[in-house]
């Protein structure tokens, strides 16, 4: 069976962890403050907030290093209209509710599969060189009706406060040039640039909020 063509982009998808161990779906619940005002979709990046809550992530090229947390892949809250427990691929901006959990993919060393875009949702190639080399993420938005992220990666580069490393090539998506579609990527190491981490993982960062 033919690998399927990548059209668009999806997010970043937990594949395994740094080193070929296996990803077990393992996740940690995170609170999502009422009323927050922003959609998140599974496959965006997340990030803490001063109060403990988690929010979206919208750095590209550079990312709070001392916030960002993960990859958020779905919520539950206890909906305001019907009082009954929700499961949801993705958060509804604006929903009030004292109960709303997100579930993050918050393990540093996990490995995301992420498409490749020129800019936008704009599928584009990367060569196998670009292993090894940093990218920033594209911040596109998700789809309400799939629950899906769009965020994608770009501006491959040595550039060292670049938040995601490039550690493998997804095979199946090589075109007639050589080039690929999907690459594989975990979380860069921050950076300490004027006394504040950029790019990367807070878990990776010795200080806090």
């Amino acid at each position: 069976m033919a690998y399927p063509t990548v059209d668009a982009p999806y997010g970043l998808v937990p594949v395994n962890l740094i080193g070929g161990q296996p990803y077990a779906g393992s996740t940690r619940q995170m609170k999502i403050a009422s009323g927050y005002a922003t959609d998140i979709f599974n496959g965006d990046v997340v990030k803490r907030a001063a109060d403990g809550t988690i929010q979206k992530e919208t750095g590209t090229a550079a990312v709070t290093a001392t916030g960002v947390i993960g990859v958020f892949v779905g919520c539950t809250y206890t909906d305001p209209n019907t009082e009954q427990k929700v499961f949801k691929q993705y958060y509804p901006a604006s929903t009030v509710a004292s109960d709303i959990q997100a579930y993050v993919v918050d393990d540093p060393d996990a490995c995301f599969k992420v498409a490749v875009v020129s800019s936008g949702t704009t599928i584009a190639g990367t060569g196998y060189t670009s292993i090894g080399s940093n990218a920033a993420l594209v911040q596109n938005s998700g789809s309400t009706t799939t629950g899906n992220s769009k965020v994608a990666i770009n501006g491959i580069a040595t550039t060292l406060s670049l938040p995601m490393r490039i550690v493998d090539v997804v095979e199946e998506t090589t075109d007639a040039s050589g080039n690929y579609t999907e690459v594989i990527v975990k979380w860069n190491v921050p950076h300490e640039d004027s006394n504040v981490a950029t790019g990367g993982h807070a878990y990776m960062v010795a200080t806090g909020l």
